[in-house]
């Protein structure tokens, strides 16, 4: 598969549309980034790379990063996890709180935001620095001691992060939060503040599309039975109550993030990234999914 082809023609036939949507505003310093950046960059089992537009250029993933903090959290406690988190979509917004009361406490599943908060909680409880622990996380999986957090965004976030911390207190309430609130929050904020470009998002997803393993080395990063759950979870799960849309238009795994990223495995294939910053209402990057769309139709294959 000639896949720098397949983008370049993706690249051409968005060259002259303004993204639909709006960039988001309610952290302000994503407020900030221009709405006209688009990047994609695709990584395959051969260990080849295809991109164009603004691939290596860094920005907050936001999201994206609960994928991260679940494949470490599943490392550590393993099947535990599912007794505090669900594995359902939610069909309601990622910060909804309604649907905590009506689950008594239990997120639907890791991707929105109480289950994210969640799996926050447990990596606090396991390590002593769960910053740390999750960059040398990505540092391994990526082979770049470069990634980093982005503080001004995670300050950003802290301080307009109200409905987070109504959550993660009402979570408490339940009993389903286990240490200080403000450590759970720092640590989440912190993980969602993290940089990076589609370049490295497509490296660091390599390991959900081959069985848990990082290209050309021996080590599994997760087991086989992980790596099914992760992405089964980023198919029902992986854009909140869009999900079923995602499936529908582009017919691979994937998680999004309201820095207007997107990443998607085809898993035995490729791992592939893009990123345009406006959203459409549900909170997903408008042009990063139609850039998918075009992907799995040019190339003639998903995982369906």
């Amino acid at each position: 598969m000639d896949y720098q082809k397949v983008l370049n023609q993706i690249q051409q036939e968005f060259a002259d549309i303004h993204p639909s949507g709006k960039v988001a505003s309610y952290i302000p310093e994503l407020a900030k980034v221009p709405s006209d950046k688009f990047g994609m960059h695709l990584y395959d089992l051969e260990g080849n790379n295809y991109n164009f537009g603004d691939s290596n250029e860094r920005f907050s993933i936001q999201s994206i990063s609960k994928v991260f903090t679940l494949a470490l959290a599943m490392k550590v406690v393993g099947d535990d996890l599912w007794n505090r988190v669900g594995v359902e979509p939610s069909g309601d917004p990622f910060n909804s709180l309604s649907q905590l009361e009506n689950d008594s406490g239990i997120p639907r599943n890791p991707y929105i935001n109480a289950g994210a908060l969640v799996v926050a909680d447990v990596l606090v409880s396991y390590f002593t620095n769960p910053k740390a622990a999750l960059l040398a996380f990505l540092h391994e999986i990526t082979g770049d001691s470069s990634i980093d957090f982005d503080t001004t965004v995670a300050a950003s976030e802290q301080a307009e992060g109200y409905r987070n911390y109504a959550m993660v207190n009402y979570l408490k309430s339940f009993g389903n939060i286990e240490n200080d609130v403000e450590k759970v929050l720092d640590f989440y904020f912190h993980q969602c503040s993290i940089a990076m470009s589609c370049r490295e998002l497509a490296q660091a997803f390599i390991i959900f599309a081959n069985h848990g393993t990082v290209l050309d080395s021996d080590r599994e990063f997760l087991t086989g039975r992980q790596v099914k759950r992760i992405n089964a979870l980023m198919q029902t799960c992986g854009f909140y109550d869009e999900a079923g849309e995602f499936s529908f238009e582009v017919g691979l795994p994937g998680k999004s993030g309201v820095g207007g990223g997107i990443v998607a495995v085809n898993p035995y294939h490729y791992a592939v990234a893009v990123w345009s910053p406006p959203l459409n209402p549900k909170g997903n990057s408008a042009l990063g999914m139609a850039a998918l769309e075009r992907l799995t139709t040019l190339t003639g294959f998903s995982i369906f």
